[in-house]
């Protein structure tokens, strides 16, 4: 963990800056006040949205600090992790932070590894439904939220022939679409590709890799998408979606709707 994420792993990430904006000319009257993710998080817990992605730098950490939130607050949480990313150590760092034993936080997180796109593929199907109905009780499903934590990493395997790519990763997400249609929400972080995409797409960078599709695919399926920045000054982005201005100002204003241009 880089000097960066472990200030804002430690600091609860409040030095976070959440704004609404597109990727076109930003609207001024769509900025927000400074949030922290906690709030941010607090707001997509009460939207109806039940796909949202947070993809950028650090993605890894934090989808292991909002595991910890989430777990926090009563929520059975599921973890794939196809990114070899999570980490637990941030999960203790959130519970003693907020008072609460860790190891009542980690038994409320499950975490299920994939380390090939067969793999994560089996992990979004067949697996992740038998993960939910271990239980047997409707009612709990209802406080279980998913995390996919790098949903495209194993299918950026350039080993993996391209006509299996494309028709495995489509199979993947129609299961996590009608997995969500039953009312369970998802979670989804994806951090930047490996360097060896980026330079193969040439000055256009990672998105004009022959493998850029995929990125666009998940920002088509997703409900909302928040992009995370830890430059000098880190930042939320919200790219797609539409939410209550309400909900994180405190205005009576109208909603929002943000959209992503691909």
């Amino acid at each position: 963990m880089d000097s960066r994420l472990r200030t804002l792993v430690r600091n609860g990430f409040k030095p976070f800056r959440t704004e609404l904006r597109t990727f076109g000319e930003r609207d001024p009257k769509l900025t927000t006040p400074p949030l922290t993710l906690d709030e941010v998080l607090s707001q997509v817990q009460s939207s109806t949205p039940r796909k949202v992605l947070f993809w950028g730098e650090g993605a890894g950490e934090i989808s292991s600090y909002v595991a910890g939130w989430m777990a926090g607050k009563g929520i059975e949480v599921i973890v794939l992790d196809g990114a070899n990313r999570f980490n637990a150590y941030t999960v203790s760092s959130f519970a003693r932070r907020t008072l609460i034993p860790p190891e009542k936080l980690l038994k409320s997180i499950r975490i299920a590894r994939a380390f090939t796109c067969y793999q994560m593929a089996t992990l979004m199907g067949e697996q992740l439904i038998s993960l939910l109905k271990q239980e047997g009780a409707t009612e709990l499903l209802q406080r279980r939220w998913v995390i996919l934590l790098g949903p495209l990493t194993t299918f950026l395997d350039e080993d993996v022939p391209e006509r299996e790519v494309r028709p495995l990763f489509e199979r993947s997400l129609r299961k996590i679409e009608g997995i969500a249609s039953g009312g369970v929400p998802f979670l989804l972080f994806q951090s930047h590709p490996p360097s060896s995409l980026l330079r193969k797409g040439g000055e256009g960078g990672w998105m004009s890799s022959k493998r850029a599709y995929l990125m666009r695919r998940l920002f088509q399926f997703s409900n909302l998408i928040w992009r995370i920045s830890l430059d000098e000054e880190p930042q939320i982005v919200l790219e797609k979606g539409q939410i209550e201005e309400n909900q994180l100002t405190g205005t009576q204003s109208k909603s929002a709707p943000i959209t992503l241009r691909l």
